[in-house]
Protein backbone atom coordinates (compact mmCIF):
# COMPACT_ATOMS: atom_id res chain seq x y z
CA UNK A 1 0.00 0.00 0.00
CA UNK A 2 1.32 3.84 -0.97
CA UNK A 3 1.82 5.53 2.32
CA UNK A 4 2.79 8.53 0.72
CA UNK A 5 4.83 10.53 -2.17
CA UNK A 6 7.18 13.01 -1.61
CA UNK A 7 6.71 16.65 -2.51
CA UNK A 8 9.93 17.99 -0.81
CA UNK A 9 12.19 16.02 -3.38
CA UNK A 10 12.77 19.22 -5.55
CA UNK A 11 13.82 21.50 -2.52
CA UNK A 12 17.71 21.58 -2.23
CA UNK A 13 19.65 19.08 0.76
CA UNK A 14 21.07 22.54 1.54
CA UNK A 15 17.99 24.31 2.74
CA UNK A 16 18.26 21.52 5.55
CA UNK A 17 14.69 20.50 5.66
CA UNK A 18 15.16 16.94 6.85
CA UNK A 19 17.13 15.93 10.06
CA UNK A 20 19.35 14.03 7.51
CA UNK A 21 21.39 15.52 4.32
CA UNK A 22 23.24 14.28 2.09
CA UNK A 23 26.53 16.04 3.38
CA UNK A 24 25.70 14.09 6.72
CA UNK A 25 26.00 10.46 4.85
CA UNK A 26 28.73 11.48 3.06
CA UNK A 27 30.73 12.52 5.96
CA UNK A 28 29.76 9.83 7.68
CA UNK A 29 31.27 7.83 4.72
CA UNK A 30 34.58 9.28 5.37
CA UNK A 31 34.43 8.82 9.24
CA UNK A 32 33.82 4.81 9.00
CA UNK A 33 36.08 4.12 6.33
CA UNK A 34 37.94 1.44 7.50
CA UNK A 35 36.01 0.17 10.29
CA UNK A 36 32.95 -0.39 8.00
CA UNK A 37 33.04 -3.39 5.02
CA UNK A 38 32.11 -1.74 1.32
CA UNK A 39 29.64 -4.25 0.75
CA UNK A 40 29.03 -6.56 -2.43
CA UNK A 41 26.26 -5.90 -5.04
CA UNK A 42 25.93 -8.82 -6.86
CA UNK A 43 23.10 -9.35 -9.31
CA UNK A 44 20.79 -11.94 -8.82
CA UNK A 45 20.30 -13.91 -12.17
CA UNK A 46 17.35 -15.83 -10.74
CA UNK A 47 15.39 -13.06 -9.43
CA UNK A 48 16.44 -10.76 -12.89
CA UNK A 49 14.54 -13.67 -14.95
CA UNK A 50 11.63 -13.76 -12.50
CA UNK A 51 11.01 -9.95 -13.07
CA UNK A 52 12.47 -9.37 -16.47
CA UNK A 53 14.68 -6.99 -14.74
CA UNK A 54 18.20 -6.64 -13.51
CA UNK A 55 17.92 -7.32 -9.34
CA UNK A 56 20.52 -6.89 -7.45
CA UNK A 57 21.58 -7.75 -3.80
CA UNK A 58 23.69 -5.35 -1.51
CA UNK A 59 25.31 -8.27 0.66
CA UNK A 60 25.36 -6.31 3.99
CA UNK A 61 25.62 -9.82 5.48
CA UNK A 62 29.19 -9.48 4.41
CA UNK A 63 29.90 -7.62 7.55
CA UNK A 64 32.48 -8.10 10.72
CA UNK A 65 29.11 -8.64 12.06
CA UNK A 66 26.65 -9.94 9.71
CA UNK A 67 24.42 -7.34 9.62
CA UNK A 68 24.47 -3.34 8.17
CA UNK A 69 24.01 -1.90 11.78
CA UNK A 70 27.62 -1.65 12.51
CA UNK A 71 27.67 1.37 10.09
CA UNK A 72 25.47 3.53 11.91
CA UNK A 73 27.05 2.14 15.10
CA UNK A 74 30.23 2.84 14.36
CA UNK A 75 29.16 6.84 13.20
CA UNK A 76 27.27 7.49 16.33
CA UNK A 77 30.56 6.22 18.60
CA UNK A 78 32.87 7.72 16.73
CA UNK A 79 30.97 11.24 16.63
CA UNK A 80 31.24 10.98 20.42
CA UNK A 81 34.26 12.83 21.92
CA UNK A 82 36.91 11.23 24.60
CA UNK A 83 35.04 11.99 27.64
CA UNK A 84 31.99 10.76 26.37
CA UNK A 85 33.22 7.64 25.64
CA UNK A 86 34.87 7.09 28.55
CA UNK A 87 31.39 7.29 30.30
CA UNK A 88 30.08 4.17 28.77
CA UNK A 89 27.76 3.27 26.22
CA UNK A 90 24.28 2.07 26.66
CA UNK A 91 21.61 0.80 24.06
CA UNK A 92 18.22 -1.13 23.39
CA UNK A 93 18.58 -4.08 20.54
CA UNK A 94 16.22 -6.33 18.78
CA UNK A 95 19.85 -7.83 18.18
CA UNK A 96 21.32 -6.50 15.26
CA UNK A 97 22.25 -3.05 16.69
CA UNK A 98 23.41 -4.21 20.27
CA UNK A 99 25.96 -6.90 18.02
CA UNK A 100 27.02 -3.30 15.94
CA UNK A 101 27.51 -1.49 19.47
CA UNK A 102 29.04 -4.04 21.45
CA UNK A 103 31.52 -4.72 18.23
CA UNK A 104 32.30 -0.94 17.79
CA UNK A 105 33.02 -0.97 21.31
CA UNK A 106 35.37 -3.15 21.40
CA UNK A 107 37.33 -1.86 18.28
CA UNK A 108 37.19 1.28 20.15
CA UNK A 109 38.29 0.05 23.74
CA UNK A 110 34.89 1.32 24.82
CA UNK A 111 32.72 -0.33 27.34
CA UNK A 112 29.21 -0.60 26.52
CA UNK A 113 25.39 -2.31 28.14
CA UNK A 114 23.19 -3.64 25.37
CA UNK A 115 19.54 -4.26 27.43
CA UNK A 116 17.61 -7.12 25.16
CA UNK A 117 14.10 -8.12 25.83
CA UNK A 118 13.00 -11.89 25.97
CA UNK A 119 11.94 -11.72 22.73
CA UNK A 120 15.39 -11.35 21.34
CA UNK A 121 16.33 -14.85 19.62
CA UNK A 122 18.98 -16.55 21.89
CA UNK A 123 21.90 -16.91 18.85
CA UNK A 124 21.68 -13.32 18.79
CA UNK A 125 22.17 -12.55 22.45
CA UNK A 126 24.58 -15.17 22.82
CA UNK A 127 26.93 -13.19 20.03
CA UNK A 128 26.63 -9.64 21.88
CA UNK A 129 27.95 -11.25 25.35
CA UNK A 130 30.99 -13.02 23.30
CA UNK A 131 31.87 -9.30 22.17
CA UNK A 132 32.90 -8.93 25.56
CA UNK A 133 29.33 -6.18 26.24
CA UNK A 134 27.36 -6.21 29.81
CA UNK A 135 23.90 -7.60 28.97
CA UNK A 136 20.86 -6.56 30.38
CA UNK A 137 17.78 -8.54 29.37
CA UNK A 138 14.70 -6.82 30.25
CA UNK A 139 11.13 -7.64 29.86
CA UNK A 140 9.05 -8.76 26.72
CA UNK A 141 9.22 -6.19 24.03
CA UNK A 142 11.88 -3.74 22.64
CA UNK A 143 9.91 -0.69 24.79
CA UNK A 144 11.22 -2.43 27.63
CA UNK A 145 14.75 -2.53 26.98
CA UNK A 146 14.72 0.94 26.45
CA UNK A 147 13.29 2.05 29.45
CA UNK A 148 16.10 -0.04 31.43
CA UNK A 149 18.21 2.39 28.79
CA UNK A 150 16.88 4.91 30.31
CA UNK A 151 17.37 4.30 34.16
CA UNK A 152 20.80 3.32 33.16
CA UNK A 153 21.48 6.73 31.93
CA UNK A 154 19.90 8.30 34.71
CA UNK A 155 21.67 5.90 37.23
CA UNK A 156 25.06 5.33 35.95
CA UNK A 157 25.48 7.94 33.18
CA UNK A 158 25.76 6.18 30.47
CA UNK A 159 25.91 7.90 26.67
CA UNK A 160 23.06 6.21 24.65
CA UNK A 161 23.50 5.24 21.44
CA UNK A 162 19.47 4.89 20.07
CA UNK A 163 18.98 1.73 17.40
CA UNK A 164 17.90 4.35 14.87
CA UNK A 165 16.10 7.65 15.89
CA UNK A 166 19.61 9.48 15.67
CA UNK A 167 20.77 11.41 12.84
CA UNK A 168 24.48 10.01 13.42
CA UNK A 169 22.75 6.48 13.41
CA UNK A 170 20.79 7.50 9.68
CA UNK A 171 23.98 8.85 8.48
CA UNK A 172 25.34 5.46 8.83
CA UNK A 173 22.93 3.53 7.44
CA UNK A 174 22.87 6.25 4.50
CA UNK A 175 26.52 5.16 3.41
CA UNK A 176 24.49 2.12 1.74
CA UNK A 177 23.08 3.98 -0.47
CA UNK A 178 25.84 5.91 -1.67
CA UNK A 179 27.65 2.58 -2.24
CA UNK A 180 24.49 1.52 -4.57
CA UNK A 181 24.22 4.39 -6.64
CA UNK A 182 28.15 4.48 -7.00
CA UNK A 183 27.88 0.63 -8.54
CA UNK A 184 24.66 1.09 -10.56
CA UNK A 185 23.98 4.59 -11.56
CA UNK A 186 21.10 3.56 -13.67
CA UNK A 187 18.92 2.41 -10.49
CA UNK A 188 15.23 2.88 -10.39
CA UNK A 189 13.92 1.30 -7.39
CA UNK A 190 15.74 0.13 -3.94
CA UNK A 191 13.48 -2.36 -1.69
CA UNK A 192 14.58 -1.95 1.87
CA UNK A 193 13.52 -3.86 5.01
CA UNK A 194 11.73 -1.34 7.66
CA UNK A 195 11.34 -1.23 10.93
CA UNK A 196 12.25 1.90 12.97
CA UNK A 197 12.89 3.13 9.71
CA UNK A 198 16.88 4.35 10.34
CA UNK A 199 18.03 1.88 7.37
CA UNK A 200 15.55 3.10 4.94
CA UNK A 201 15.44 6.28 6.35
CA UNK A 202 19.37 7.22 5.73
CA UNK A 203 18.76 4.69 2.32
CA UNK A 204 16.33 7.46 0.67
CA UNK A 205 18.09 10.47 1.90
CA UNK A 206 21.30 9.48 0.13
CA UNK A 207 19.46 8.25 -2.84
CA UNK A 208 16.93 10.61 -3.58
CA UNK A 209 19.33 13.75 -2.93
CA UNK A 210 21.99 11.90 -5.61
CA UNK A 211 18.58 11.25 -8.28
CA UNK A 212 15.43 12.02 -7.09
CA UNK A 213 13.69 9.63 -9.00
CA UNK A 214 14.52 6.47 -7.47
CA UNK A 215 12.04 4.84 -5.99
CA UNK A 216 12.69 3.56 -2.40
CA UNK A 217 9.99 0.72 -1.02
CA UNK A 218 10.30 -0.23 2.79
CA UNK A 219 8.99 -3.75 3.47
CA UNK A 220 8.12 -5.37 6.78
CA UNK A 221 5.96 -7.92 7.86
CA UNK A 222 2.51 -7.66 8.99
CA UNK A 223 3.12 -8.48 12.53
CA UNK A 224 3.85 -5.71 14.26
CA UNK A 225 4.79 -2.99 11.37
CA UNK A 226 5.10 -0.17 14.01
CA UNK A 227 6.50 2.18 11.51
CA UNK A 228 4.04 1.79 8.97
CA UNK A 229 0.97 1.88 11.52
CA UNK A 230 2.33 5.29 12.59
CA UNK A 231 2.60 6.59 9.06
CA UNK A 232 -0.99 5.44 8.36
CA UNK A 233 -1.97 7.17 11.44
CA UNK A 234 0.03 10.74 10.60
CA UNK A 235 1.74 10.35 13.96
CA UNK A 236 3.81 7.66 16.28
CA UNK A 237 1.82 5.68 17.53
CA UNK A 238 2.13 2.38 20.33
CA UNK A 239 2.33 -1.01 18.20
CA UNK A 240 2.04 -4.21 20.02
CA UNK A 241 5.10 -5.97 19.44
CA UNK A 242 5.11 -9.81 18.17
CA UNK A 243 7.16 -12.61 17.28
CA UNK A 244 7.84 -12.83 13.38
CA UNK A 245 10.32 -14.34 11.46
CA UNK A 246 11.48 -10.79 11.21
CA UNK A 247 12.97 -10.15 14.59
CA UNK A 248 15.23 -7.50 13.48
CA UNK A 249 12.19 -5.54 12.57
CA UNK A 250 10.10 -6.13 15.10
CA UNK A 251 10.18 -3.06 18.02
CA UNK A 252 8.18 0.44 18.23
CA UNK A 253 9.11 3.62 16.99
CA UNK A 254 9.12 5.36 19.74
CA UNK A 255 6.56 8.42 20.85
CA UNK A 256 9.06 11.09 20.88
CA UNK A 257 10.54 9.94 17.50
CA UNK A 258 12.31 12.86 16.27
CA UNK A 259 14.49 11.60 13.10
CA UNK A 260 13.33 8.27 11.09
CA UNK A 261 9.17 8.97 11.09
CA UNK A 262 9.94 12.19 9.38
CA UNK A 263 12.35 10.74 6.92
CA UNK A 264 9.73 7.73 6.10
CA UNK A 265 6.80 10.21 5.99
CA UNK A 266 8.54 12.73 3.51
CA UNK A 267 10.83 10.14 1.48
CA UNK A 268 9.50 6.44 1.05
CA UNK A 269 7.56 5.84 -1.99
CA UNK A 270 5.41 2.64 -0.68
CA UNK A 271 5.31 0.17 2.33
CA UNK A 272 5.07 -3.20 1.53
CA UNK A 273 3.93 -5.64 4.16
CA UNK A 274 4.67 -9.93 4.59
CA UNK A 275 2.73 -12.65 5.71
CA UNK A 276 5.00 -15.28 7.69
CA UNK A 277 5.25 -17.52 5.15
CA UNK A 278 6.09 -14.81 2.73
CA UNK A 279 9.03 -13.87 4.91
CA UNK A 280 9.73 -17.62 5.25
CA UNK A 281 9.81 -18.73 1.50
CA UNK A 282 12.29 -15.53 1.01
CA UNK A 283 14.73 -16.92 3.32
CA UNK A 284 14.51 -20.19 1.31
CA UNK A 285 14.79 -18.56 -2.20
CA UNK A 286 17.91 -17.26 -0.77
CA UNK A 287 19.81 -20.32 0.74
CA UNK A 288 18.73 -22.62 -2.52
CA UNK A 289 18.89 -19.61 -4.94
CA UNK A 290 21.51 -17.50 -4.02
CA UNK A 291 23.26 -19.37 -1.61
CA UNK A 292 23.40 -16.86 1.28
CA UNK A 293 21.73 -17.65 4.44
CA UNK A 294 19.82 -14.46 5.18
CA UNK A 295 17.85 -13.55 8.65
CA UNK A 296 14.01 -12.93 8.12
CA UNK A 297 14.42 -9.54 8.01
CA UNK A 298 17.22 -9.45 5.66
CA UNK A 299 14.91 -11.84 3.48
CA UNK A 300 11.78 -9.39 2.90
CA UNK A 301 13.07 -7.58 -0.09
CA UNK A 302 13.62 -11.11 -1.59
CA UNK A 303 9.97 -12.27 -0.24
CA UNK A 304 8.49 -9.07 -1.89
CA UNK A 305 9.50 -10.18 -5.29
CA UNK A 306 8.32 -13.78 -5.02
CA UNK A 307 4.88 -12.46 -3.38
CA UNK A 308 4.15 -10.45 -6.46
CA UNK A 309 3.83 -7.32 -3.97
CA UNK A 310 6.51 -4.85 -5.95
CA UNK A 311 6.27 -3.84 -9.66
CA UNK A 312 9.79 -3.22 -11.07
CA UNK A 313 10.64 -0.59 -13.92
CA UNK A 314 14.44 -1.21 -14.22
CA UNK A 315 17.32 -1.97 -12.44
CA UNK A 316 16.49 -2.16 -8.69
CA UNK A 317 18.20 -3.50 -5.60
CA UNK A 318 17.42 -5.46 -2.59
CA UNK A 319 19.06 -4.44 0.75
CA UNK A 320 20.08 -7.69 2.29
CA UNK A 321 20.70 -6.60 5.72
CA UNK A 322 21.37 -9.33 8.10
CA UNK A 323 22.14 -13.12 7.89
CA UNK A 324 21.99 -13.66 11.88
CA UNK A 325 19.60 -16.19 11.81
CA UNK A 326 19.36 -19.24 14.20
CA UNK A 327 21.33 -22.26 12.43
CA UNK A 328 18.18 -24.42 13.61
CA UNK A 329 15.68 -22.61 12.73
CA UNK A 330 17.24 -21.68 8.88
CA UNK A 331 17.88 -25.14 7.74
CA UNK A 332 13.73 -25.99 9.61
CA UNK A 333 12.50 -23.31 6.81
CA UNK A 334 15.12 -24.18 4.25
CA UNK A 335 14.38 -27.79 4.07
CA UNK A 336 10.72 -27.26 4.34
CA UNK A 337 8.74 -27.38 0.90
CA UNK A 338 7.33 -23.85 -0.26
CA UNK A 339 3.82 -23.50 0.63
Amino acid sequence: MTIMKSEILSRSTEEKVLPVILADIEQAAARIAGGVACTPLVRSSTLSERTGQPVHLKLETCQPIGAFKLRGAMNAILSLGDAERKRGLVTASTGNHGRAVAYAARELSVPATICMSSLVPANKVEAVRTLGAEIRLVGISQDDAQEEVERLIESRGLIPIPPFDDANVVAGQGTIGLEIVESLPELTTVLVPLSGGGLAGGIAVAVKALKPEIRVIGISMERGAAMHAALAAGKPVAVREEETLADSLGGGIGLANHVTFTLCRDLLDDIVLLTEDEIAEGIRHAAREENITVEGAGAVGIAAILANKVELSGPTAIIISGGNIDPALHQKIVSRAAP
